[in-house]
């Protein structure tokens, strides 16, 4: 068995693997939003931004793969197909946001620099520490996620003891799973199935001789407490946004609510410090996440060199064009590819996790192929352009809520389990 000293370390490592800029600014306008339904907009949002990425870890610790192991019962082609859209979207989108928000956050409200000079240096020195790997990311990675949990417990927490627990009128029409979705813009369920497998390595490496039970309860008892963790902070932030109401305005943007609370509790230095604390943070992330996918890229070349380079190259540039629009644009882009990729990460955790005779390379198959389906109508339904009336997808249920492929995938799963366990009798 590990010692206590073990799982807090663990613990930690699985905190900051999540924690990350986009965890800091999506809670608090959610809460601004939610006004008085605030505990049940942090329900729905912890639901997907942190229940879901912690059974990644759990898939993880399961399989002791990489990303291509999680629909290795569907198909090799499709692990090949899924990684390769779940490393496009990350490069695309949650590596350019990170400029987005130094941008707004560390940049703009100090000096007035155009949001192309601001993503051009960043992803410079992007590629410069890709084709460069330093054990300084991963020291400044340990510090950073610290000094931000500290600085935030003080705005949380003067935020807190400064309002009275007075709420405005929500504008959220159904509180809980628009908290689902907002979860969905963390990518954490991404990060989970694509990073996650670094902490178990770590694990194995670091602890040869402890048995696969012994791995598999420090990871299960480190995820309860990096999750009690994200929990207890998001609903500090969502909690904030919404005694804040008569403060801010209403088409306030979320860094500029998060800089708000900032200031509010901590004063313009606290509030520096905070910015330049998620700005550092955010090149971590966007550093990793270049590296990441160059590194699956050199993977499927042979661990060539030239390929490796090329994606590094690819990933930067990509970085510039898109990090310098503002993180609301980049959020709204996002949503569509999220409502068709998350569902599908989201059934392959779950199937990863659940005992394998509930999960045979049939269920795979059908409950995946159920979801994909259904998830088609969110998909169009998030692309304005193209939207079909509410009407069309009417008899879907949830689909009212974006959560059509829901109750599908449960059924197919129920009913094809039924039929399997009703053979083998």
């Amino acid at each position: 068995m590990f010692k206590k000293k073990e799982i807090l370390v663990t613990a930690f490592a699985l905190f900051s693997l999540f924690f990350g800029a986009g965890n800091l600014i999506l809670p608090p306008l959610l809460g601004f939003k939610a006004g008085g339904q605030w505990l049940i907009v942090t329900i729905g949002f912890c639901l997907s931004a942190m229940v879901i990425p912690l059974l990644g870890i759990l898939a993880h610790a399961k399989l002791q793969g990489t990303l291509i192991d999680f629909g290795k019962k569907i198909s090799p082609t499709f692990s090949l197909v899924y990684s390769f859209f779940i490393y496009t979207i990350a490069i695309t989108l949650p590596g350019p946001r990170t400029a987005s928000v130094t941008h707004e956050m560390a940049i703009q409200p100090f000096w007035d620099i155009s949001p192309w000079f601001t993503s051009s240096i960043y992803f410079g020195l992007v590629f410069i520490f890709a084709m460069n790997r330093s054990k300084i990311l991963g020291i400044l990675g340990k510090l950073l996620t610290p000094a931000i949990i500290l600085i935030l417990i003080f705005v949380i927490g003067i935020t807190l003891f400064s309002f009275p627990f007075d709420f405005g009128t929500t504008t959220i029409v159904s509180p809980f799973t628009n908290g689902i979705l907002e979860g969905y813009q963390t990518f954490d369920a991404i990060g989970a199935v694509v990073v996650g497998g670094v902490i178990i390595i770590s694990i194995n490496l670091k602890h040869t001789h402890a048995s696969y039970e012994d791995k598999k309860s420090l990871i299960r008892n480190a995820g309860w407490l990096a999750g009690l963790a994200l929990f207890l902070i998001y609903m500090g932030l969502i909690l904030s946004g919404a005694l804040v109401h008569s403060v801010f305005d209403a088409d306030t943007t979320r860094t500029a609510l998060l800089s708000g609370l900032a200031i509010q509790s901590l004063g313009n230095v606290g509030n520096f410090f905070l910015s330049v604390l998620v700005g550092i943070a955010c090149f971590t992330t966007a550093v990793g996440i270049v590296t990441g996918t160059a590194d699956f890229v050199k993977s499927r070349f042979n661990n060539s060199q030239t390929a490796y380079n090329i994606t590094a190259i690819i990933g930067s540039v990509l970085g510039v064009l898109m990090g310098q629009f503002n993180v609301g644009y980049i959020i709204a882009v996002a949503l569509p590819s999220l409502m068709f990729i998350y569902p599908i990460t989201i059934i392959l955790i779950l199937l990863n996790v659940v005992p394998d005779r509930f999960a045979s390379p049939l269920v795979f198959k059908v409950v995946t192929i159920a979801t994909i389906l259904f998830s088609v109508p969110d998909f169009l339904g998030s692309i304005s352009a193209i939207a079909p009336s509410p009407e069309t997808f009417f008899w879907i249920p949830l689909q009212q809520y974006s959560l059509g492929w829901v109750l599908p995938a449960l059924v197919v799963f129920v009913f094809l389990n039924t039929i399997l366990l009703s053979k083998k009798k």
